[in-house]
């Protein structure tokens, strides 16, 4: 929960009573919601969350939705929050929430207000789901006379479809996004291109137009237009088909692209949101050579399937929806800021800023807070230690901030908010656009809740008031007091916070459903963790309770924060929390390795650096190389050619037989030791590409590259003991001996370390002196302070401690080898792409490296992963393949549905179609690896002889082995 006790003691003058009505205030005894009565329609880590607040606030008269996807289609799926609210009257069973078409969706909003009139509920609360965004859906729930905590419908019109909240943004003097909202608008004139044709076609559908537009002759045609269609939606009428729509936008995005060489174009649903609804395309024209009329047209003609697949995602394909789509400038080297507010009709408040610029797939994974307290605080702490870019950079950015909350507070006046919404923009250097306005609570609130309370003010009495800690509490207080609720003031929790959303997807960030959690460790001292319910252990048997991880929704399990004093605190706590963070399952996949190691990549960089929205493909493309080296090495290989190489010194070392056979034998002994305590981190590390860049990302300045040869800067022995920390298998003797450092190994360990520790002191050094300490063991003479026997021994101890840590050195020539370091920033934190990185092919291959395809048969093609199987791209439209047909490498063969994110997949090599295996072609159930077509292949499939692959992976860990020792 949000209501913590480090809060009090970071801020111990504020305190309030955990219901408003057990205040000593009359003035604040009368802002109790104990009386609210809402129905919960949303699900997932907010519905919980929605039911934590309002137990807080004393509402117990609540209820929830719960989808057949919740429980029927998915067994084991059943909404975990259920182990909470024990009282089965207030829980209510329906369909999918939104319905597939546009009668289902109104038939699920009667159904909804029913529910709530049958149950004594008098307001709704949608969370951040589609419906808390759906301006038909509040609507209805005003006219049925029950409350929305929400912004209400009007908001909704002016805000939340993102075609009129950029005109509204226009009329206010915000900063906008170039491109077309109006492409609906300009087929409809394209089909009717006189005001006589359109206004005849109004009146054959018996459209009640408003005079002041028919008789405004001066208007654009795509005005008039604007409003037949506005009327057509509400009469459930289709003006044009999806064909000409398509034709439209294809036009326009050639247009676009005339107008603005070497960019890519964003399509936009006005209705999408949560990266639903949306595609870019024009990669194609980022590299061409020449940019000619041929590759103009063959860049837009993607647009056709693009807008049918964007019309299917959001729902809005059916007859009488809304279609349009935005038409906008993909502005490349961007970042995505976004402002908190609240208001409450007539004051609107800004509650600082979120970056969720890390994000893939228009879905963000980490988002860091940006507040004006922590942009001063930082600023200061760059000025103080002479880094003069980074404090400019970071002045910068409290400028653009500053705009920023002052234009999403105009905004918010000007649509009259009366609850919480986000205010969406493009960060371009010192220069922002207004992207759009979501219209409810988003997914990362909680980055500001960290940052900010809300103290409510008595306007009589200063002395008198109360303090809110969470925004859905903010959004009840809204819903029942509304305008007489006085603005509030923005109080600092904490100056940073940041948070990682736990997503079911494998290593290449592609969803993976269907997995089972069967462990899942607790959260520790600190750690924010929204998981919808899912730690909650059986309360009879305190037994932690399986939960499968469905695909009927998105793909996020849960919700991970960490707060600060500073990004850095927060950064260090947030990598200690998924280093800490043990998840266990049956065909589990989750992006947990992936945020630890770019958690630490920022650690070992710097925690200002200003990623775009383009950063995270080319970062896991990286990866995906330093895996694909990783691959070719073994470090157990290693440590054998290893000892053999210190034989081979003893031999030439030592000519006597009996001296040179003690020899061997000692220093046999001592390798042996460490077996074990060496390779075992490192052939995890080499395992997981995802934490080798972490590790070396923070190891980064502990080596220099000299002549070819790794040169440590710090005691490779005190980085060995903090890897194994880096990868949490610190001892712990209550720990199953597999995920720990071995008991043998950690005495070893913890010798050497005490060993230098000892050193140290003796010699009078820091840990930062290894340099100098190495110096003086190097030299036989013994220093002040101890005679030549003991120094003997304390170079033999020294020789035999750090026999083999050469081993680690492998590691960072993995970095060097593979460029790791050209993904760097510059002194004003701009972060620079290696070109390469950016290479459609190789990020595609990258892919494949760190999520190999399914094993298959030569003459099949299998499913990437499970999901819904579409074999067309529509409804109606004609099947991506049939039997006997030649396929392309690239042509696509079919489309997977999986957490609501339409996929199409292209063949990964060309060949002839023989038999489609899977029956039907819309809405089928696949698993991962699931035979879908026979096929034969154009090139014969080569096997590769295992012993051939090993003969390699010998040999190329030999020339890293030869560069270490």
């Amino acid at each position: 929960m949000t209501h913590t006790v480090d809060y009090y003691k970071h801020n111990p003058l504020i305190h309030r009573n955990r219901r408003l009505s057990e205040s000593s205030s009359e003035w604040v005894r009368s802002f109790a919601c104990e009386d609210l009565r809402p129905l919960i329609v949303c699900r997932g880590p907010i519905r919980k969350e929605a039911m934590d607040v309002f137990e807080e606030m004393g509402i117990t008269h609540y209820g929830i939705l719960l989808s057949e996807k919740d429980s029927i289609v998915y067994p084991n799926a059943l909404a975990p929050e259920l182990r909470q609210l024990k009282d089965s009257t207030r829980v209510h069973r329906v369909p999918d929430y939104t319905g597939a078409s546009k009668e289902e969706r109104v038939e699920r909003i009667e159904q909804i207000i029913q529910i709530a009139k049958d149950n004594n509920y008098d307001s709704v609360f949608a969370g951040y789901g589609f419906m808390a965004e759906d301006e038909e859906f509040v609507a209805c729930i005003e006219r049925a006379g029950l409350k929305f905590l929400g912004p209400n419908s009007g908001t909704q019109a002016r805000a939340g479809k993102k075609d009129e909240a950029k005109r509204t943004a226009l009329q206010v003097n915000v900063s906008v996004t170039p491109g077309i909202d109006n492409v609906t608008a300009r087929t409809l004139v394209k089909k009717y291109p006189t005001r006589e044709k359109l206004i005849g076609m109004a009146n054959v559908e018996g459209f009640n137009l408003p005079k002041a537009i028919v008789d405004d002759t001066q208007a654009p045609l795509e005005t008039l237009a604007d409003a037949i269609l506005f009327a057509s939606y509400a009469k459930g009428v289709d003006l044009f088909s999806v064909e000409e729509l398509c034709a439209q936008v294809e036009y326009e995005v050639a247009e676009m692209f005339r107008k603005y060489p070497r960019s890519r174009v964003r399509l936009k649903a006005i209705g999408g949101g949560g990266g639903k609804g949306q595609r870019i395309l024009g990669a194609s024209l980022l590299v061409a050579k020449k940019i000619d009329e041929a590759a103009i047209k063959k860049a837009a003609s993607d647009a056709p399937g693009m807008v049918r697949e964007i019309l299917n995602e959001v729902k809005a394909g059916g007859v009488g929806d809304n279609k349009n789509v935005l038409i906008e400038l993909n502005i490349e080297q961007t970042r995505h800021n976004e402002i908190q507010l609240l208001g409450n009709g007539k004051w609107c408040i800004s509650l600082g800023g979120r970056d969720c610029s890390l994000q893939m797939h228009e879905q963000k994974l980490l988002e860091v807070s940006v507040t004006q307290e922590g942009l001063k605080a930082a600023i200061e702490v760059a000025k103080k230690a002479g880094r003069t870019g980074e404090a400019a950079s970071l002045a910068s950015d409290l400028t653009v901030l500053k705009k920023m909350e002052e234009e999403a507070a105009r905004f918010g006046q000007a649509v009259g908010l009366d609850s919480a919404s986000t205010f969406e923009c493009i960060v371009d250097r010192d220069r922002h656009y207004f992207m759009e306005v979501n219209t409810r609570i988003q997914v990362e609130h909680r980055v500001t809740e960290l940052c900010y309370s809300l103290k409510f003010t008595n306007p009589k009495n200063k002395n008198d008031f109360f303090i809110v800690e969470s925004l859905v509490e903010a959004m009840a207080l809204l819903a029942q007091h509304k305008e007489r609720l006085p603005k509030p003031e923005r109080v600092v929790r904490y100056n940073a916070s940041v948070e990682a959303r736990l997503n079911a997807t494998d290593s290449s960030l592609s969803p993976h459903a269907g997995g089972m959690i069967r462990y899942w460790s607790a959260p520790i001292e600190g750690e924010v963790r929204d998981d919808q319910g899912i730690c909650i252990k059986n309360p009879d048997t305190g037994i932690f309770m399986n939960y499968k991880v469905a695909g009927a929704y998105d793909s996020n399990i849960a919700l991970l924060l960490t707060k600060g004093d500073n990004r850095l605190e927060s950064y260090q706590h947030l990598a200690k929390v998924l280093r800490s963070t043990n998840l266990r399952g049956t065909d589990l996949a989750t992006n947990l390795q992936f945020h630890y190691g770019l958690v630490n990549w920022f650690l070992g960089t710097n925690v200002n650096a200003k990623p775009t929205t383009r950063f995270v493909v080319p970062y896991l493309t990286l990866v995906g190389i330093l895996k694909e080296e990783a691959n070719k090495l073994d470090p157990v290989h290693a440590f054998l050619q290893m000892k053999k190489h210190y034989a081979k010194q003893v031999v030439e070392a030592i000519t006597d037989p009996a001296e040179q056979g003690k020899a061997l034998k000692s220093i046999s002994n001592i390798l042996d030791r460490k077996g074990t305590l060496i390779t075992r981190p490192m052939e995890i590390l080499l395992g997981d590409p995802h934490l080798l860049s972490g590790w070396l990302s923070i190891n980064r300045k502990n080596f220099k590259i000299e002549n070819g040869k790794v040169a440590w800067q710090r005691n490779p022995i005190v980085i060995l003991d903090e890897t194994y920390e880096y990868l949490n298998m610190s001892y712990d003797p209550t720990a199953p001996a597999a995920e720990v450092i071995w008991s043998h190994d950690n005495d070893l360990l913890q010798a050497a370390l005490r060993f230098y520790d000892t050193l140290r002191d003796k010699l009078k050094l820091t840990k930062q002196d290894y340099a100098k300490a190495s110096e003086i063991l190097a030299k036989p003479k013994a220093p002040k302070g101890f005679d030549a026997n003991t120094w003997e021994a304390v170079r033999s101890a020294h020789a035999g401690y750090e026999a083999g840590m050469e081993l680690l050195g492998m590691l960072f020539l993995i970095a060097e080898n593979t460029g790791f370091w050209n993904l760097r920033i510059t002194d004003e934190m701009e972060i620079i792409i290696p070109d390469e990185l950016s290479d459609p092919d190789l990020q595609a291959r990258m892919k494949k490296v760190l999520v190999p395809p399914p094993v298959t048969k030569a003459d099949e093609i299998a499913a990437i992963c499970g999901g819904m199987y579409y074999g067309q791209e529509a409804p109606g439209m004609p099947s991506f393949i049939h039997e006997g047909m030649h396929f392309e490498k690239g042509q696509p063969l079919y489309i997977i549905e999986v957490m609501k994110m339409f996929n199409k997949v292209p063949a990964p090599f060309a060949g002839t179609i023989d038999k489609i295996v899977i029956e039907g072609t819309e809405g089928i159930i696949v698993s991962k690896g699931q035979t879908l077509f026979k096929v034969t292949p154009d090139e014969k499939f080569v096997d590769i002889d295992p012993k051939e692959v090993q003969k390699e992976i010998r040999k190329k860990t030999d020339e890293y082995l030869a560069a270490v020792l």
